[in-house]
């Protein structure tokens, strides 16, 4: 079991950031006045309204930012604003020595997925794997609700309908991954996650179904797939094919790579770039349970 920050507690402070895309302060408006209804006194940080191309400032003023959110005592939790791209070109000049002293949530998804990998597969603290401010808006009332219990300490236990593709079994587990595309360009680099007796989530947007067919078959042939407890397979939105069709759907290219495997596996969760993305802890044990006729995440 990885080491769990600190719940919330009202009162408590929060720094908001974008680590990729920019933002402006805005578009934040109405999570500010979320997160304050939760009791939770709002830190803008310095990204927040900064540009630089697409990005929330440029790499020196994201790191910068990012760095004082981890270092700040009075600091429980970081919001990463949105997603996008440009997590990468500052994880590398990141320094976590006060971080490991005083832990503190890291919440996001997409882009943010490289904050979990390493946060949680390298330092071995979890983080929360959730929806952003950005998404707020189009959210369902079960998304925004789940991140706020999970930040005050309340567990969530997730129960959802079967799927034709699903594989019954039961796992525990810690649970690993994110986005794909970023667990796809992180694969042998100082980044790369260990996925022995693991359970495995994956979601993606916006990406060609070859592609996908490639990613995959890089995990597979990288190992990552081999030693697995299980897999937790979240929303694949919006998914793109070209005029001579791949000829199957995202959860089929996934289930391909997956039939040489004993694992439970799960398709359709909800978690990922849909409105009902719901929270989900990276470095948690989780119980995995598929059968014929329901699935649990508990």
């Amino acid at each position: 079991m990885l080491l769990r920050p600190p719940s919330l507690q009202p009162g408590d402070s929060i720094y908001l950031l974008s680590t990729a895309r920019k933002i402006s302060v805005e578009e934040l408006q109405p999570a500010i006045g979320l997160f304050e209804s939760w009791g939770l006194r709002v830190v803008i940080g310095k990204s927040i309204g900064a540009e630089d191309r697409q990005f929330a400032g440029d790499d020196a003023l994201r790191t910068k930012d990012f760095q004082t959110a981890l270092d700040d005592k009075n600091i429980r939790a970081i919001i990463c604003a949105r997603g996008g791209y440009g997590t990468v070109r500052m994880m590398d000049a990141i320094n976590y020595d006060v971080f490991m002293r005083h832990p503190k949530w890291v919440v996001g998804f997409s882009d943010v997925t490289y904050l979990h990998v390493h946060i949680s597969n390298s330092l071995g603290i979890q983080t929360l794997h959730a929806t952003m401010p950005f998404s707020f808006g189009n959210n369902t009332p079960e998304a925004i609700e789940c991140l706020r219990k999970e930040l005050f300490g309340i567990k969530n236990e997730y129960h959802i309908s079967t799927h034709p593709l699903n594989r019954v079994g039961s796992a525990n587990g810690i649970l690993i991954g994110g986005n794909l595309s970023i667990l796809y360009s992180i694969t042998g680099t100082k980044s790369g996650i260990n996925t022995s007796g693991k359970i495995l989530f994956l979601e993606d947007l916006d990406e060609y179904l070859y592609h996908l067919d490639r990613m995959m078959m890089n995990l597979k042939r990288s190992g990552k797939l081999h030693d697995l407890a299980g897999v937790v397979v979240g929303g694949f939105t919006d998914m793109k094919d070209n005029k001579v069709a791949f000829g199957c759907t995202a959860y089929e290219i996934i289930a391909e790579h997956l039939q040489d495997y004993n694992y439970p596996v799960c398709y359709v969760f909800p978690a990922g770039h849909i409105a009902d993305n719901r929270a989900l802890v990276m470095g948690r044990k989780y119980q995995l349970t598929v059968t014929t006729s329901s699935v649990s995440l508990l």
